[in-house]
């Protein structure tokens, strides 16, 4: 049977004008910014009208650890969206915009796939709406601005060995990882180490991600520390006096997307920090602006619910005051499968007692994601391959944690094949949701790291030198330990080594790093060989992108 690609799908698409879309949700079109036809920014002034309105019940979508295998995550969001529309409920999409990094990787694109995706496709997964642009010059103009400071005669006193703002580009490139910058003499400064993260892992898309409008992000901007004197005081962005253009350059960029699904219902797609080196949410204001417009808001949290999901709750619910009503986790036999011992090549033969021996990684996920107080619901996404012996196992194995796993079929199907999750996820929706974060504000900060490691990792402890716990001290005497620890380690597992599968136990984590985010308001922890600079595997996507003869993109998916 032939299968369409996504981007043939895609391409397909009857798209509705963007001023349609708004209008469903009660956006007059002198609200929205558009970009062409089919994509608009939703305005400032519209936004803060919104401030008395109801709000409505938010459902996240969350994952197992990710196999090559692959689990569907913002597939199933997507899908879920459209079949909450199907069955009369008016709900509204939220997730992350895509990073050039893994589109031209790995990981590919991040508009769902099959019959749930959201459109435009191709534009969503290059430059969209430039936002991530415009995070990336605020990020290197804050950069640019202290090494000037520094260059014309340095009136804070900074400490070149101290300066911790390092720079940031939207690509997976290793060589910019570690390196010299302001060689070739007097005229182009004084010499130093520094390094490029990717921009997913700015500060800078955290703080636009966490802030509730532009004074709120002006603020944060200005307490982001960028060095330490020579006698060990912060120096602030508001002390370069930064702040302010920066926010200059933000001021669309901190605008939410609105764009579509295939079926033509709202989508919010802002903002896109990494789950695996950052908070791995959408931003707050497109969360808050869609649960004021629609009765239900289905989100996803980057990777597997032990990054994506526990940052979710204990950050961005944290921090924005949210409290989800209901969370989705998605799996595919597949990755039960590839859980239980099967090579990728072997994944189509059937494999019962494969399923059965890798489903404990998916328990492990259902029952960290109980321990929020948040109601469970699982969704199988639905593969040619699975045979019904093989989502009997899963469902039963499900059963028994005491939860329940539905199969899913909207990647074929659209909104058709989702219509009973649907269902499903209204009923928890409507029940009691008793959500509170893992740890409280006034833990310690390596209290609330080894909190994270053994309660969602179930690791036996967390390995940190003596300098590192130091660090953590100090940050805390300084008034930064009430802030939330943001994990930096691999999806791959439970443990820092992402060649462990399954659910294990007894496990370390031991922690490289810590960087203090005081603008976004988070501490991040970095564990075992995690990288903020991603780099590309032996044969990226890039090597197959192209236009074709009709201009149109392939390869891209």
């Amino acid at each position: 049977m032939a299968v369409k690609t996504d981007i043939e799908i895609a391409r397909e698409a009857t798209k509705k004008p963007i001023m349609e879309i708004g209008a469903k949700l009660g956006i007059p079109a002198e609200h929205l910014l558009p970009y062409g036809h089919d994509k608009a920014k939703i305005g400032q002034d519209f936004i803060k009208g919104l401030a008395g309105k109801k709000v409505g019940k938010l459902i996240l979508v969350t994952a197992i650890n990710p196999t090559p295998a692959g689990e569907g995550k913002t597939t199933t969001t997507v899908g879920l969206g459209d079949g909450l529309n199907r069955i009369g409920k008016k709900a509204v999409v939220c997730i992350r915009e895509a990073s050039l990094g893994p589109n031209f990787g790995m990981k590919g694109g991040a508009a769902g796939g099959g019959y749930a995706q959201v459109v435009p496709m191709e534009e969503m997964n290059l430059h969209f709406t430039g936002d991530f642009h415009a995070i990336t010059s605020a990020h290197n103009l804050l950069s640019a601005m202290i090494d000037n400071h520094i260059y014309w005669g340095n009136s804070l006193d900074i400490d070149e060995r101290r300066i911790v703002w390092r720079r940031v580009m939207d690509m997976n490139d290793r060589a910019l990882r570690d390196m010299v910058v302001s060689l070739g003499g007097v005229s182009n400064g004084f010499p130093r180490q520094t390094g490029f993260d990717i921009t997913v892992a700015s500060e800078v898309m955290a703080i636009l991600c966490l802030s509730n409008d532009l004074e709120d992000l002006q603020k944060r901007l200005g307490d982001i520390v960028v060095a330490y004197t020579r006698e060990k005081k912060p120096v602030y962005c508001r002390d370069i006096k930064a702040d302010g253009a920066m926010t200059v350059l933000l001021k669309d960029a901190m605008q939410p997307n609105l764009v579509q699904t295939l079926e033509n219902n709202p989508a919010f797609v802002h903002g896109g920090p990494f789950a695996n080196i950052a908070h791995g949410c959408n931003s707050v204001i497109a969360t808050k602006t869609a649960l004021k417009l629609g009765d239900y808001v289905v989100t996803e949290a980057g990777f597997g619910a032990d990054l994506g999901a526990e940052k979710f709750f204990d950050i961005k619910c944290r921090k924005a005051g949210l409290k989800p009503s209901a969370a989705v986790i998605v799996a595919t036999v597949r990755a039960m499968k590839m859980n239980g011992g099967v090579a990728k090549a072997d994944l189509g033969a059937e494999n019962v007692e494969a399923v059965k021996k890798g489903c404990p990684n998916l328990g492990r996920h259902i029952g960290n994601v109980k321990g929020f107080g948040v109601p469970v619901v699982v969704a199988i996404n639905h593969f040619y391959s699975d045979t019904d012996a093989e989502i009997a196992a899963v469902k039963a194995y499900v059963a028994e944690q005491g939860a329940e796993a539905i199969l899913c079929k909207h990647w074929a199907h659209g909104s058709a094949g989702i219509e009973e999750l649907a269902h499903k996820v209204v009923a928890l929706a409507e029940g009691p949701s008793n959500f509170a974060p893992l740890y409280p504000d006034d833990m310690g900060l390596f209290a609330k790291l080894e909190t994270i490691a053994k309660r969602i990792y179930h690791a036996d402890e967390v390995i940190a030198d003596k300098s590192i716990r130091d660090q953590l001290k100090t940050w805390e005497a300084a008034g930064y330990g009430h802030l939330p620890i943001c994990v930096a380690k691999t999806q791959y597992s439970f443990t820092t080594d992402p060649t462990v599968r399954g659910a294990p136990t007894g496990h370390s984590v031991p922690v490289r790093e810590v960087r203090l985010s005081a603008g976004a308001g988070f501490i991040v922890a970095i564990c075992g060989e995690i990288m903020t600079m991603p780099g590309l595997p032996k044969v990226p996507s890039a090597e197959v992108i192209r236009l074709n003869d009709q201009g149109h993109v392939e390869g891209l998916f």
